[in-house]
């Protein structure tokens, strides 16, 4: 178990490394450069050339791309060439929305999807199993940023429950900051929702068809204890799959949500990035993300082992 994981951290590395790759060449190949924008429009080429050579841009791209990696070595991600500061620092200070928005998200994702895909299965082809399925279905088919365009009309605008935009920290006190966040979790969160019930219902489906679960009723076990203490223990692992997947959508919806309700999180520091072509920012961030998205794939390989206690990880 100890050697699997170990095995999976050190497979994390040079994955990184071929994604931060891919990303920092096609960065560097998209129209625009900081020097151009920070030079304005109006600025003669010499003007550009002169703030490229300052910036270390002038190099042959495959040089720009080792310099990187020597300061990745050292566990520096660089520094921002507008915000004029160490990316990790800007990184660490955007983090904490953006990590709360997600979890408060994919909370409310799993407590409104695993029941409903529950209940839809335990009552297959009834009226709450096609009522459950429609509502699943309207709510993939809704963008989130839709979705939270129309939260802030209904309980912000019209009933004025909740802040219309903008994020309190959490040193302005937890409930202030549960308040900021309810709108735009809830915007992300009922999208997957709808996934995670679909998926849920198909694996309960599954289970609820296979021979231990037909010896259960005939020793006649009710049906409460054959759906909630049998099957579902044996429909999670799909389903955990499934939210292990949602939360890394999550992270990267999570862009769109916090620029809507204008939340000072990662999304909006890769926007304000990729506009102004701050490659280091850009960078340093996709390297996280996809850091994270290993990390939750791996988590979810390990929760296995929660479900089912014939997997083993050697």
């Amino acid at each position: 178990m100890k050697l699997y994981v170990v095995r999976r951290l050190l497979a994390l590395v040079p994955v990184a490394l071929v994604v931060a790759t891919v990303a920092f060449v096609l960065i560097h190949l998209a129209p625009g450069d900081p020097a151009s924008v920070i030079a304005g429009p109006d600025a003669s080429r010499d003007d550009v050339e002169r703030i490229e050579r300052q910036l270390g841009l002038d190099a042959p791209l495959p040089m720009q791309l080792v310099r990187w990696y020597v300061q990745l070595a050292r566990g520096d991600l660089g520094r921002s060439i507008f915000l004029r500061r160490p990316v990790t620092e800007a990184i660490l200070d955007r983090v904490e929305p953006t990590l709360l928005l997600t979890l408060f998200a994919i909370a409310i994702a799993v407590a409104i999807g695993v029941p409903a895909g529950v209940v839809s299965a335990r009552f297959h082809n009834s009226a709450a199993d096609q009522a459950l399925m429609v509502i699943a279905l309207v709510g993939i088919s809704v963008p989130n940023f839709l979705a939270g365009l129309l939260l802030v009309l209904c309980f912000s605008v019209w009933l004025g429950w909740f802040p219309v935009a903008g994020y309190a920290p959490l040193e302005s006190g937890w409930l202030a900051t549960l308040r900021s966040l309810v709108l735009p979790a809830f915007a992300l969160g009922l999208v997957q929702s709808a996934l995670i019930a679909r998926i849920a219902r198909s694996a309960m489906l599954d289970v609820l068809r296979e021979p231990f679960i037909v010896a259960g009723r005939a020793k006649g076990l009710g049906e409460r204890a054959v759906v909630y203490k049998h099957a579902l223990k044996n429909a999670m692992i799909p389903t955990v799959t499934i939210i292990g997947i949602s939360f890394a959508i999550l992270i990267s919806g999570a862009v769109v949500i916090e620029t809507v309700f204008n939340i000072p999180g990662l999304g909006r520091l890769i926007i304000s990035a990729v506009l102004r072509r701050d490659y280091p920012v850009i960078q340093g961030v996709v390297l996280c993300i996809v850091g994270l998205y290993m990390l939750i794939n791996l988590a979810v390989d390990l929760s296995y082992l929660c479900f089912d206690p014939r997997v083993r990880y050697q």
